[in-house]
């Protein structure tokens, strides 16, 4: 991720940390520059195998370091085909997910007429800030593989009743 964002995401941690007299430890630095290190969605399991490489921490350490960011807004929790995933967001905060019910696949993707209107939304008395959504539906690569069951489905059917 771009070393910019890196910086301005460690620099909103020093100062909600300093504001909130909290110690500032080289492992929540650490893991949230490996967090803006991960490319997309990652589970707790992938962040700490990715810190064992570069940093070691504890479980806890981990789990109390993410709590921090979801509250600070670095990261986003979803809970996608029963299992939790986070995601990098300071720079990438209004996104939408698809997600195959069929394979599990989940891919960001932009939707310019979505973000047009939630743009154009106005709430009651409220302030929106940021928003996620996820649309779950087929993949192409299942589609194409469901299509060609059937096909051979239908032309195996065809074939006995001939005989």
């Amino acid at each position: 991720m771009d070393e910019q964002v890196k910086a301005t995401v460690s620099q909103i941690l020093t100062d909600y940390l300093e504001m909130n007299h909290h110690r500032k430890t080289h492992e929540r630095y650490a893991i949230l520059d490996a967090i803006y290190s991960m490319k997309g969605l990652f589970t707790m399991e992938e962040l700490a195998q990715h810190m064992q490489d570069s940093f070691p921490v504890s479980r806890a350490t981990l789990y109390n370091s993410m709590r921090l960011f979801l509250e600070l807004r670095l990261v986003m929790k979803l809970n996608l085909n029963a299992e939790t995933l986070y995601e990098a967001t300071y720079s990438n905060r209004n996104h939408c997910h698809q997600v195959c019910t069929v394979c599990g696949n989940i891919t960001e993707t932009r939707v310019p007429e979505l973000v047009q209107a939630i743009g154009k939304a106005r709430l009651k008395r409220f302030k929106k800030e940021a928003y996620s959504m996820v649309f779950y539906g087929v993949c192409s690569t299942c589609q194409a593989r469901i299509s060609r069951r059937k096909a051979t489905k239908t032309k195996n059917n065809n074939i006995k009743t001939k005989k």
